[in-house]
């Protein structure tokens, strides 16, 4: 009696220590997914805060280029206004990307503004925070592939179910987005 009650005991205890694993081990995913989400949040952020300087910069140059400056501030306030999910901020994320085009092609046409130190200077922060993007979008769509793999993956699903851990959307980009903004001089 006392050896099947041990045995019964070892059994519960190892399946607890199990579930608790299990548990904890989806907990780290999904906690690594918000860190890798943050991390895309700040360099969008970076990004917003770095358009004001570049606008101001090219109205001085180009002032009747009106229409492609309203594009970009457009462009910007709609991603501040983004609701905070993948899907949303890809799009927003591809409207600053496609507006940005326009305002750097403006550079183009005006060999002052090309020569400008601080429009040279915005524009270089703005193509490096482009890497910085695309850098952690592939660490959060990484991330996302490793928790959703884990979710459904038996049996971990049996606990994800339990728990209500929920597959998350990747961030992902349209073509022209894929590609960091180039100006030639």
């Amino acid at each position: 009696m006392t050896v099947v009650f041990i045995i019964i005991a070892v059994v519960v205890v190892l399946l607890i220590i199990y579930v608790i694993a299990a548990y904890n081990g989806l907990i780290r995913r999904r906690n690594q997914v918000a860190n890798a989400w943050s991390q895309i949040d700040v360099q969008l952020k970076r990004r917003l805060d770095l358009i004001p300087n570049l606008v101001e910069t090219v109205k001085g140059y180009a002032a009747h280029e009106r229409e492609t400056l309203d594009a970009v501030i457009r462009a910007r306030n709609a991603a501040i206004q983004a609701p905070d999910t993948p899907h949303a901020q890809a799009e927003a994320n591809n409207q600053i990307t496609g507006a940005l085009r326009q305002l750097f092609a403006l550079g183009e046409a005006y060999p002052d503004l090309k020569a400008n130190q601080n429009f040279l200077a915005l524009q270089e922060e703005l193509t490096a925070t482009e890497g910085r993007v695309a850098y952690s979008r592939q660490f959060y769509n990484d991330s996302v592939l490793e928790y959703n793999n884990k979710i459904q993956q038996f049996p971990s699903v049996v606990f994800a179910r339990a728990f209500k851990f929920e597959e998350r959307e990747y961030f992902e980009a349209d073509e022209a987005a894929r590609t960091v903004p180039t100006v030639e001089f």
